[in-house]
């Protein structure tokens, strides 16, 4: 190595004076792409994305299927379905109605004041975990009719209290979009 410097700096007048030959970067380039060119395939990504989309599909409804048969919270709970077929159409009917009411509740837009929002669900869940407890007494007792009769109140209950929401929401966001449409014509 030190040789091949020792040779380069003493004949450094013949280095700066002289052009490569002609057709050298056209030689130089050609090599270059035959070098190159198993490094230019490019292999795509999407097969693998396909099979990792798989794998997490089949993992997870097998984790749902593992849940729903075996761990499912709802063991130790007693629907109004179980007691009679009649009482499973009125909490078809009571639970149609209150997810329509949550559907509502969770599109209203409450972009100025989101602690809003987070405070009316968590509500909304502190209502479910009474609805909780009373199924599980239900479990205990499932002839009673105290019970149902609790859970058919808590469902009107919840469903009153969920429309007097929406309607005051719905109030709400009119008396702010008049307010915007005033502004407006005033401007």
């Amino acid at each position: 190595m030190n040789n091949i410097e020792e040779i380069i700096r003493s004949n450094r007048a013949l280095f700066e004076d002289k052009e490569p030959s002609e057709g050298h970067l056209e030689r130089f380039s050609v090599k270059l792409e035959i070098r190159c060119k198993p490094l230019a395939v490019k292999r795509s990504i999407v097969p693998y994305l396909l099979r990792a989309a798989v794998v997490t599909l089949l993992v997870t409804l097998s984790s749902l299927w593992t849940w729903d048969h075996f761990i499912r919270p709802g063991s130790s709970r007693m629907t109004l379905g179980q007691v009679s077929p009649q009482f499973k159409e009125v909490e078809n009917y009571y639970l149609h109605q209150v997810n329509m009411m949550e559907g509502e509740i969770i599109n209203v837009d409450l972009e100025n004041n989101p602690e809003q929002k987070e405070m009316l669900l968590s509500e909304m869940k502190s209502m479910d975990s009474t609805y909780v407890s009373l199924q599980k007494e239900l479990k205990a007792n499932p002839n009673d009719e105290r019970i149902i009769n609790a859970m058919i109140e808590h469902y009107q209950t919840k469903l009153e209290v969920m429309t007097y929401i929406v309607n005051q929401l719905k109030t709400i966001r009119n008396a702010n979009q008049n307010s915007t449409e005033n502004e407006k014509i005033r401007l």
